[in-house]
């Protein structure tokens, strides 16, 4: 069932993605294949953040193409898949903002982004925005809410 307002799914999204904390995200490669890996993304409502390294391959991999597309599947009876658009948020008080929601948020969605990263100063440390398009939260059996963002 589509919705139309992400309103309606907010509170079951959020609850889910802090429950299960780690997704599987999938990059495409530079000759067009898929790449998956693990992730910790960081909710505020339908935006995402992901502390990263701008270094990374996942960042090559963004470069050339900025779409990412996450599962939360610890519960296979109910998933949760986002597909967004990744974008790289370079500005020293959205990396410091980010930095203490990280920290302030209870574990395990949160922790101290100190344990790798120096400072929201630090060149290795980059934070990435996710901008969903599409965010699917199944019950099975059951049924699904899709919410997609007007184009």
């Amino acid at each position: 069932m589509h919705v139309a307002n992400f309103s309606e799914i907010e509170a079951e999204f959020i609850e889910r993605v802090f429950r299960v904390v780690w997704c599987s995200a999938a990059t495409i490669d530079s000759h067009n294949r898929p790449r998956s890996r693990v992730l910790h993304p960081i909710w505020e409502g339908a935006a995402g953040w992901i502390a990263t390294s701008p270094q990374s391959l996942k960042a090559k991999h963004l470069a050339r193409n900025s779409a990412l597309s996450l599962a939360y599947v610890a519960d296979p009876f109910k998933p949760v898949y986002v597909e967004c658009v990744a974008e790289w948020a370079d500005d020293l008080a959205t990396k410091q903002r980010i930095w203490d929601l990280f920290k302030g948020a209870p574990a395990p969605m949160g922790y101290d982004l100190a344990m790798i990263w120096s400072s929201p100063e630090d060149p290795t440390f980059g934070i990435l925005k996710l901008t969903p398009w599409r965010i699917e939260v199944a019950t099975f059996p059951g049924g699904t809410q899709v919410w997609q963002r007007e184009s």
